[in-house]
């Protein structure tokens, strides 16, 4: 009897023993990756990935930035994520609040920790940058040709009646990557003077994409001339042979863009692998495919850079701006709203009252008469154009902020509570500003 009780442990023991070995097995065997990555960046590195350590299977979900943060939150209790990869540093800062990431600081060598002073890695080591990203514009050159427009070198020349109908934008709402260069013009110019260039920019725009990926399809296939985007669109565009060229602001900034393991990593063998290989001279050296075209942090890649890529480590990208991540995330939602209410969903109204400013700013010069109460009609209309709801020190405001909840895609999305009472009360006032103002600026032109 005891023996056979022996017999009987023994062997559940071994299965038990067996079981846990598969377990383990299999965890060594799997890595999952929630990413915004389009899959022309993400199949590049699960394929090369994959062939070096051909024993483990790499599954990628596709969410975008602020979706893929809902995801890895709602999922929390039961994690079957290994890695989170995206652009925005504050989607990172909102992950690491919550205790959703995982120390783990790569020992791979030759990868720079700061540029200029910023810091490229999450100093706590829960997260780390794997390549930089900068924001400004890029252009179809065919398309500057035949419209006969000038190449702009700075946010400011956006605004000008000369490039009205020929911009593209996305919105922040809706791409982690434009969220960062809206934030960049904030920073840069300060609140009231980065809304009105967003503002007049905005006005001058044809579009507003639905994805941010829909600003460089736009300018390669000539559907408009100028994009706002995250440098790798211009890179990859021009890489790929399409008539294109991409230019830095003087207010851009160099952030950025991340990885990190997920917090209880059901696979955390794999994920630390992943990232080794992704700040490997080989992973960094993968970032020069010609669909992807970052900028790596792996400084000695360089050497075998194509032609054209810009290295952030010699000085040639001159930034002004210091992006502050905690600002931009303590304000992401109210950000996000702004934009909307002011310019995704009302922007005919905003290119109406932009375009009566300028046609009146134009017949005032071509007058060559000096004329008082035209010039204040035309100041007033300006005013009333670039008049905020808030403030800066309410948009930072934490008690504020965290009113802010909800976002949409789309105009009949509905928000509710307090956020959607204060988004209502911004878009009368917005309407209300942007039909006076087109009045106003009507007047002043029928005045010559």
């Amino acid at each position: 009897m005891v023996h056979k009780t022996l017999r009987h442990l023994g062997t559940g023991v071994a299965i038990a023993a067996m079981l846990a070995t598969a377990t383990a097995h299999a965890a060594d065997d799997k890595l999952v990756i929630v990413t915004s990555f389009p899959s022309d960046l993400t199949d590049v590195f699960k394929n090369a990935f994959m062939k070096e350590n051909p024993s483990i299977s790499v599954e990628v979900v596709n969410k975008s930035t602020s979706s893929g943060v809902k995801y890895l939150i709602e999922t929390a209790q039961n994690n079957q994520s290994d890695i989170f990869w995206a652009s925005a540093p504050d989607a990172f800062e909102v992950l690491k609040e919550n205790s959703l990431l995982a120390k783990y600081e790569s020992a791979v060598g030759g990868v720079a920790t700061e540029l200029n002073g910023y810091p490229i890695n999450d100093p706590d080591g829960y997260y780390s940058g794997f390549a930089l990203s900068g924001y400004g514009f890029m252009w179809n050159e065919r398309y500057m040709d035949a419209f006969k427009l000038p190449e702009p070198t700075e946010w400011e020349d956006l605004t000008k009646p000369v490039y009205n109908g020929h911009v593209g934008i996305s919105a922040p709402s809706r791409s982690g990557t434009t969220h960062l260069t809206i934030e960049t013009i904030l920073q840069g110019e300060g609140w009231e003077k980065g809304w009105q260039t967003i503002r007049d920019m905005s006005g001058n725009a044809k579009t507003i994409t639905e994805r941010s990926f829909g600003v460089p399809d736009g300018v390669n296939s000539g559907s408009f001339g100028i994009g706002i985007v995250i440098d790798f669109f211009g890179f990859s565009s021009m890489a790929s042979g399409f008539p294109v060229d991409f230019r830095y602001p003087s207010v851009t900034a160099l952030v950025p863009a991340n990885i990190g393991v997920i917090n209880n990593a059901p696979n955390n063998g794999p994920a630390q692998k992943f990232i080794d290989f992704l700040m490997s001279e080989t992973g960094q050296g993968l970032l020069f495919d010609p669909k992807i075209m970052r900028l790596p942090v792996n400084k000695s890649v360089y050497a075998n850079a194509p032609k054209g890529l810009p290295n952030p480590f010699d000085g040639s990208i001159k930034s002004e701006v210091n992006f502050d991540t905690a600002v931009s995330q303590g304000r992401y939602n109210v950000v996000n709203s702004l934009f909307d209410v002011m310019i995704t969903y009302r922007l005919e109204d905003l290119r109406a009252a932009v375009v009566a400013i300028q046609e009146a700013e134009v017949a005032l010069a071509e007058s060559g008469a000096t004329n008082a109460e035209a010039t204040k009609l035309i100041a007033d209309a300006k005013a009333l154009l670039h008049t905020l709801p808030i403030d800066e020190a309410k948009a930072n405001d934490p008690e504020f902020a965290a009113i802010f909840k909800s976002k949409r895609k789309k105009q009949t999305d509905k928000v509710e509570g307090r956020q959607a009472e204060i988004e209502q009360e911004w878009d009368n006032q917005i309407v209300q500003n942007y039909q006076k103002a087109a009045e106003l600026a009507n007047t002043a032109r029928f005045m010559f």
